[in-house]
């Protein structure tokens, strides 16, 4: 998935989240849509490599691409981190939430990611898409709807 796509999912994820639970609106959406973005860190080109070059080449030198960053382990390891250095359990559940989002979007991509990582089994959806084709914009529409119907609750 692209960029665009991964923060409109941190964004859904959160937005429909916030209509369920008493999280603070505003950081656990903003946090939503960073998180979405943050495993990516492995990939060069992806917009948070692009901010982040030296540390993204280091992730990518060290784990490849859709491997360990893309794991439920990189998910545990960051909760711990983050539980370490944020005293806000909106900003630290909403970023978790974004990165949530991001592995169920790209694990209904062709190439999937390796969820159980250091376990190297690729898990993907039975259907798969091919990342920046027109399934991809259906998928960034929908994500987007979500966002205005839940987002209106949430205002209301």
């Amino acid at each position: 998935m692209t960029g665009k796509t991964h923060i409109m999912g941190g964004i859904a994820s959160t937005v429909a989240i916030s209509h369920f639970y008493t999280y603070e609106p505003v950081m656990f959406i903003i946090a939503g849509a960073i998180g979405g973005i943050i495993p990516d860190i492995c990939h060069g080109g992806s917009k948070i490599g692009r901010k982040f070059p030296l540390i993204s080449r280091v992730v990518n030198t060290i784990f490849g691409h859709r491997t360990f960053t893309h794991s439920l382990l990189f998910l545990v390891l960051m909760n711990l981190v983050l539980s370490l250095f944020i005293n806000n359990q909106s900003i630290i559940t909403g970023l978790l939430v974004g990165m949530v989002s991001h592995f169920v979007l790209d694990a209904a991509t062709k190439k999937g990611i390796k969820l159980l990582y250091p376990l190297q089994f690729t898990i993907r959806f039975p259907l798969s898409i091919k990342t920046g084709g027109q399934m991809e914009t259906l998928i960034l529409l929908a994500l987007t709807l979500v966002t205005i119907y839940y987002g209106r609750l949430v205002v209301l």
